[in-house]
């Protein structure tokens, strides 16, 4: 029988804590819930508000990988649930709004992804982001080339933006917007996706066609389509290794010779956050978000 765990007065059954679940490093089940349990404070303001979609891979990255996009059964009464929009009619959706719940989420052995907008207002974008894919031989270094283009790009129209791993081979670039619908958003990203192209023609690439990508980074400005989730800041990944979504500095980035200098996982973080703090929490200020030109 799982051991019942009482997380901010909800009991929780937490079960197989020490199944490995990262063969590669001996990661285990409980290690995973530990690590959320760390970084709670700062992901949690990620997650609040947000439908969740669960990339779910109980048995580790070699074994079976799944989206659960509807709440999950025998969720808990007490965890939130909301009706969200989506292109196939209503559905409902898990949101992570506290402890309890994301220790819940956690136990079910899942990556966070989550939309560019509220519950509340899913007509209206509170986010721009933008997913730097690097084909081979190109990698996080190159990214880290378009990412400081971009950085500038989108500064010279008011908007500020912030910077994390994508946990797997390339980086994430965000920024808080408002006053427009994700619609208007896409064709926004899609246009400096562009221009990144005509700016550095043998670097980036807009278009998702695979003969262009070897050596280039593909600058995904798709996942700003109402219906698309991106990785939440702070989730592991289901690869190899414990990978983190991790947010990082620019400092970082325009110093990045070498991709091992972004390969952080679960490990990494708890120093980061104790030296850090969250680095992507200007994205959670209305008051520092952006409109768009």
């Amino acid at each position: 029988m799982a051991p019942i765990t009482v997380v901010e007065g909800r009991r929780l059954a937490l079960s197989n804590l020490e199944k490995v679940l990262y063969p590669a490093t001996g990661f285990t089940k409980g290690e995973v819930l530990h690590y959320y349990a760390t970084v709670a404070e700062v992901l949690l303001p990620h997650l609040r508000d947000r439908a969740v979609s669960f990339l779910r891979y109980p048995d580790g990255p070699d074994g079976q990988v799944f989206f659960t996009k509807n709440v999950p059964p025998g969720t808990p009464e007490w965890v939130t649930t909301a009706e969200v929009p989506r292109v196939e009619g209503p559905s409902r959706m898990v949101l992570v709004q506290d402890l309890p719940s994301l220790m819940w989420a956690a136990n079910l052995v899942t990556e966070f992804h989550t939309h560019q907008w509220l519950v509340g207002t899913p007509d209206e974008a509170d986010r721009i982001v933008f997913d730097l894919d690097p084909g081979a031989p190109a990698s996080i270094v190159q990214c880290c080339e378009v990412a400081l283009w971009l950085r500038e790009r989108l500064a010279d129209d008011g908007i500020e933006a912030y910077a994390k791993t994508s946990g797997s081979k390339g980086l994430h670039l965000l920024a808080a917007v408002r006053g427009a619908s994700s619609e208007q958003v896409s064709e926004y990203a899609k246009e400096l996706a562009v221009e990144a192209e005509k700016a550095m023609p043998r670097l980036a690439l807009h278009r998702m066609t695979r003969s262009l990508r070897p050596g280039k980074v593909f600058v995904d400005w798709s996942q700003n389509a109402a219906r698309k989730t991106t990785a939440t800041p702070y989730t592991l990944r289901a690869r190899p290794e414990p990978t983190v979504s991790a947010p990082v500095t620019w400092e970082e980035i325009e110093e990045c010779g070498a991709p091992d200098r972004l390969d952080l996982d679960a490990r990494d973080l708890a120093p980061r956050v104790q030296d850090y703090g969250d680095l992507l929490a200007p994205l959670l200020d209305p008051d520092r978000a952006g409109s768009l030109p």
